[in-house]
């Protein structure tokens, strides 16, 4: 049982781990696609468009961190594996989604994201964020 315990609370910290650092290069990847410091307008400007953003894709990169998480069946080199590399799979897309929706909509999305009132095609984006996640990790199991 405690042996059990130990290798569960370690495969819990280490996928853990891997979700925050992922988690931390998805925030990177919104900050370099907006214009700003995101940071800044998360906390100080509490800026409700941006909020919706990043909690949408943090969000988004937990789906995906659980799906391999649970398609690697207690194999935690395996799952650990999945994880980054469907998880970098799923940035991508939404990355590569965001110039997409930018270049077939009115104005810029980026703009939109910065502008302190609220924006349904944020919303919008957010949601096509999540929808990602939900593709990539039905891939995976």
């Amino acid at each position: 049982m405690l042996e059990d315990l130990i290798r569960n609370a370690y495969s819990a910290a280490a996928y853990g781990a891997t979700g925050m650092v992922l988690m931390l290069l998805s925030f990177a990847v919104i900050d370099g696609l907006t214009p700003g410091n995101l940071r800044h307008l998360l906390w100080a400007d509490r800026n409700r468009n941006a909020g919706i953003l990043v909690g949408s894709n943090a969000f988004a990169v937990a789906i995906i961190v659980t799906a391999a998480i649970v398609a690697s069946e207690g194999r935690l080199f395996e799952g650990l594996t999945y994880t980054v590399v469907y998880t970098i799979i799923g940035v991508v897309i939404m990355t590569v989604t965001f110039f997409i929706i930018d270049l077939f909509t009115p104005g810029k999305l980026g703009e939109l994201v910065v502008h302190p009132e609220s924006h349904p095609a944020v919303w919008m984006h957010g949601v096509v964020h999540v929808g990602i996640a939900m593709i990539v990790a039905a891939s995976i199991l």
